[in-house]
């Protein structure tokens, strides 16, 4: 027969959910005695489990593991991996895992397991009830290898006699199913009657009549049977002896009968009187009381019959929860063969006298009774699977269970007496890092009887707790000029972790280079010598690790601040501080300021100034530097003072430094500049079509004592030409086409960089672009009709040049012009031949006194200075300005012009000029010399000059006569403002000035050979800014 037909595999029968998230239930059915390693079933399979989380959506392997308790030997194992569940070698006897009670076919065998799913995130608590079936491994026995029966010699044919059963461990069909009797001789038969509760009881039937005296014993075998398969059989020797009559057999009030008693009834306490009557008299009538065959000895070891009285008694101390119901067959016979049968039920009840248990099984195991879990584990984590029963019955087996004191642990019911020991909150090792705590189950009797279970966890340390700073910003302070490696002061962070978690190392941030840490010690040290005049303040991070995988780690910041010594003099700004005073400054004013550093910092930078050699001519304010006059500036009579300044500062000891000083009284910019070039406001210059980009087209030159500033403010909107801003040269931007023919005003501002505030000039500059000029009547024209547009407005198309005129016209034009201009040159040369012997005499008799006068109203105050003044004798200056009558209106504003011969031409005997008879010139000298000697109350000082005066000319001094229309536009502030800051009187200079402006570089020299062309030479010692 194939080995399946003995093993029936695992069923799944139900399947009872008890909390999804939690408990649920399995229930298989096997075979006793089934060999190791048969499969029982399969948990994930059986249950439908997913290995995806449902909330996350992420796979995990589930680990799958028996809770079993600490020696026991289990009787299945559960596959950790798989989850399905075998048997082991240790073998399940149906028998003795159900002994002590008696088991009908409908009745069931079974014992329970639990299972938990893990990790902690796929929880699940497995309760597995396993029912076992019966094998037919036990064959049935009776009570005793010989049976002995006796039986009167008067039994009546088809009596019947009890005989003592058979029993079998195993149930059902493979219990008790069949009685043969064998070499019944035909004397004897057997029946079997079935009792309400499934018992067989056998019965000997008598078949023939018994005579005593013939034979008194047989001897006989009964054999039992189950009904399994293979079948299983025994036999005993069944022998009857055939006694003398007794008529009357004993007859019992109650053959069923069922008492109560107590579990703590003491010993001796009656269970219950039994009373049996017999018809007979004398010693047939004597009854004696006898347990019958079916008593098991173990209910004879708690009960005791009285033979005589019948009174069934305690003997010894009862115990419910082992066996709860006792049956008892008593015999009463009166000698006869035929007893009495009687059956006693004790219900032994209930008292609570039996303590809870607590089944404790760790589902993390533990180490020498302690469990172990770490402090990063989540709430929630399961530790145990606690089973609490109670032996007792009803009310005092109604069991609570709970935690006695307060623990970050709770007991989560999942059924009606098992709980999961499980994390309430989450751990932490530096808080806790042992719990020792009891369970307690505790019943509902009266009195309530405890029981307690002792569980202890350790927590295993997590680097959970970065290093913390005992100040999240250390700051110190060191003296500057240290010694290298000198001690600053010892950094310590502290780690509530334990072992190498604690364990912590230092280390710099960046900007950190002066600094040495030690990694270990927190040392901090000096590793450069400190200056606080470099560096004051050092901000830098220190880190602290520890030594957790992953190591957590923190900053704190380090402030070291230089405290300072007194290592540096104070320094002044300049060596040689110079100012620029106007000489009509008011005396007490403020001249200049002194301006001193000291590197150091508190006291040691606290600077007191002081003067060491000047007359009183000075008062310096000690703490803020200011220079103020004490006396009144006379340019004439002292231009420069110079003297020592000393700094001392306020350290110990104290430090000091001198700067000199020099204070130079400068002339009052209270004249515009001068124009020179080009000779008139009427006249043009020709710009060719053919001109290139870059070529110079015209000149504008002016003169002033002040650096000048070129520029074209109008007129130029198509930014055809340009204006060099120093030299005033007017320059080609882009090659002329033929749009751009015609006549274009340009107006260019040219002003100065005077103090104490900037002045400036306008004139106009007229450049005709054509291939020619052969109509000049033409264009005087045009610049005319242009003197009545605005300055700030272009002049049109008005300048167009006439093209549609006759060439006859324009010819005879041109020829009257040249006859003109000749005429006047002519009487130009016969008016300065004229006077030229009387200009001479009047230079001659002015030598060594002013040869330009201002006017007369201004001689008597300008009588000593000019004493003290000497004529230039190095200086070549020559520029004129003349005068024509305009109407009076803004464009036409009449400038005075101003005229200087230098001595050289006093010495080739010039004429003495008239100065009454000629018309009224603006002069503005353009050096600080004739600034020295020039000095007016009024800005336009006006001079005479006659028309007939000759002139002599030097090479390279040329002066041509000008036209007298010739009118310059000038005067005009509001055109051109400029910031008078670069004229400061406290702005430092270098020039001087001696007879002229001379320059480092070579003279430079004008020539011009056309008509309106005239060269002028000025000798510059300062040098020209660029603008």
């Amino acid at each position: 027969m194939d080995l399946r037909d003995f093993y029936l595999l695992a069923a799944l029968i139900a399947c009872l959910r008890l909390d999804s998230a939690i408990a649920q239930e399995l229930i298989y059915t096997i075979r006793e005695e089934l060999p190791e390693n048969v499969p029982i079933g399969n948990i994930p399979k059986d249950l439908n489990i997913s290995h995806i989380n449902a909330a996350t959506g992420t796979s995990a392997s589930l680990v799958y593991r028996l809770v079993s308790k600490a020696g026991d030997a289990p009787l299945v194992k559960v596959s950790s991996t798989t989850g399905e569940i075998f048997t082991t070698s240790n073998r399940i006897d149906r028998e003795k895992l159900c002994a002590g009670a008696s088991y009908a076919e409908e009745n069931e065998c079974f014992f329970e397991l639990e299972v938990v799913i893990l990790p902690n995130d796929f929880f699940r608590l497995i309760k597995i009830k396993i029912i076992v079936k019966d094998t037919n491994d036990n064959a049935p026995m009776f009570p005793s290898p010989v049976i002995n029966i006796s039986i009167p010699e008067n039994t009546l044919i088809n009596s019947r006699f009890p005989i003592p059963s058979a029993t079998d461990p195993d149930t059902g069909f493979n219990g008790v199913q069949h009685y043969e009797l064998l070499n019944g001789q035909s004397v004897f038969g057997l029946d079997i009657v079935e009792t309400p509760e499934g018992e067989k009881w056998p019965q000997l039937i008598v078949q023939q009549n018994l005579d005593r005296e013939q034979k008194d014993t047989y001897v006989m075998k009964i054999k039992v049977e189950d009904g399994g398969t293979p079948q299983k059989s025994s036999t005993a020797i069944l022998q009857v002896t055939v006694s003398d009559v007794n008529d009357n057999r004993p007859v019992f009030k109650e053959s069923q009968v069922e008492v109560h008693i107590p579990e703590n009834a003491p010993v001796g306490t009656s269970v219950i009187q039994l009373h049996a009557t017999d018809a007979d008299i004398g010693s047939n009538a004597e009854i004696r009381y006898i347990f019958g065959a079916q008593v098991t000895p173990a209910t004879k070891r708690f009960f005791a019959l009285n033979n005589t009285t019948g009174l069934i008694t305690v003997q010894r101390s009862l115990d419910r929860e082992e066996t709860a119901i006792h049956k008892v067959t008593v015999l009463a016979s009166d000698g006869s063969s035929t007893p009495a049968r009687a059956t006693v039920t004790i219900n032994v009840t209930d008292v609570n006298d039996n303590p809870p248990n607590i089944d404790l099984r760790y589902i993390i195991s533990p180490i020498n009774g302690t469990v172990y879990l770490s402090e990063k584990d989540p709430i929630n984590t399961k530790i145990a699977l606690i089973t609490v029963s109670d032996k007792d019955t009803d009310v005092n087996g109604k069991v609570i269970c709970f935690i006695e004191r307060e623990v970050p642990f709770h007991l989560k019911a999942v059924y009606d007496n098992q709980y999961l020991l499980e994390t309430s909150s989450l751990l932490d090792y530096e808080g806790t890092k042992e719990f020792s705590f009891k369970i307690v189950a505790s019943d509902s009797g009266k009195p309530s009887l405890n029981q307690t279970a002792l569980v202890r966890v350790k927590l295993e340390d997590e680097n959970d707790n970065p290093p913390i700073f005992s100040q999240p910003v250390i700051e110190l302070s060191v003296s500057e000029n240290n010694r290298r490696g000198l001690y600053l002061t010892t950094i310590s962070a502290t780690d509530e972790d334990s072992g190498k978690n604690a364990d912590i190392v230092y280390q710099l941030g960046p900007n950190a280079s002066f600094f040495d840490l030690d990694r270990k010690t927190g040392v901090l040290t000096a590793s450069r010598v400190f200056d606080r005049e470099e560096q004051e303040r050092f901000i830098f991070t220190v880190t602290a690790r520890d030594n957790g995988t992953p190591p957590l780690q923190s900053q704190a910041a380090v402030i070291v601040t230089v405290l300072d010594e007194n290592d540096n003099s104070p320094k002044f700004t300049h060596n040689h501080f110079q100012f620029f005073v106007s000489e009509n400054l008011p005396k007490y004013s403020t001249v200049g300021v002194i301006t001193v550093t000291d590197a150091d910092a508190g006291e040691n930078k606290a600077v007191t100034l002081s003067i060491l050699n000047d007359n009183e001519n000075f008062v310096l304010d000690p703490y803020s530097g200011v220079i103020k006059s004490n006396v009144s500036f006379d340019r004439e009579q002292q231009s420069s003072y110079t003297f020592d300044v000393k700094a001392v500062d306020g350290g110990q000891p104290p430090r000091s430094s001198t700067a000199k000083v020099t204070i130079n009284v400068m002339d009052v910019n209270d004249n515009s500049p001068v124009v020179i070039y080009p000779p008139s406001n009427s006249s043009f210059k020709l710009v060719p079509l053919s001109a290139i980009p870059g070529s110079v087209v015209a000149e504008v030159f002016a003169v002033d004592i002040f650096f000048l500033k070129y520029t074209i403010v109008s007129g130029n909107n198509k930014g055809l030409f340009r204006i060099d801003p120093v030299t005033g040269n007017i320059t080609l931007e882009e090659k002329p086409t033929p749009n751009d023919v015609g006549l274009h005003r340009l107006v260019v501002n040219i002003s100065d960089l005077g103090y104490p505030k900037s002045l400036h000039t306008l004139v106009l500059v007229f450049l005709y672009v054509n291939d020619t000029a052969g109509n000049a009547s033409y264009i005087y024209d045009l610049i005319r009709r242009t003197m009545e547009t605005p300055l700030d407005r272009n002049i049109g198309d008005s300048s167009q040049p006439y093209q549609n005129e006759d060439y006859l016209t324009i010819m005879i034009a041109i020829v009257a012009g040249a006859m003109v201009v000749i005429v006047v040159i002519f009487v130009t040369v016969l008016v300065r031949c004229r006077h030229a012997s009387r200009f001479k005499a009047a230079q001659r008799s002015k030598q060594g006194a002013e040869w330009m006068s201002p006017n007369q109203e201004n001689k008597q105050n300008k009588k000593k200075k000019r004493k003290k003044r000497k004529s230039p004798k190095s200086s070549l200056l020559n520029f004129v300005t003349i005068e024509e009558s305009k109407p009076d209106d803004a464009v036409h504003e009449p400038i005075n012009g101003t005229i200087s011969l230098p001595a050289e031409l006093e010495e080739q005997s010039i004429g003495r000029f008239d100065w009454g008879t000629a018309p009224p010139t603006t002069f503005k000298p353009n050096s600080p010399d004739l600034a020295k000697h020039y000095k007016s109350a009024s800005p336009q000082s006006a001079f005479h000059l006659k028309p007939d005066t000759p002139v002599s000319v030097k090479k390279h001094h040329v002066i041509q006569e000008l036209p007298l229309d010739n009118t310059f536009v000038g005067g005009c502030d509001t055109l051109s403002k400029r910031s008078a800051t670069s004229s400061d009187h406290f702005s430092a200079s270098e020039c001087s000035s001696q007879g002229g402006f001379k320059t480092k570089g070579p003279l430079h020299t004008r020539q011009v050979n056309e008509h309106f062309y005239w060269s002028i030479s000025t000798t510059y010692k300062c040098p020209i800014n660029q603008y």
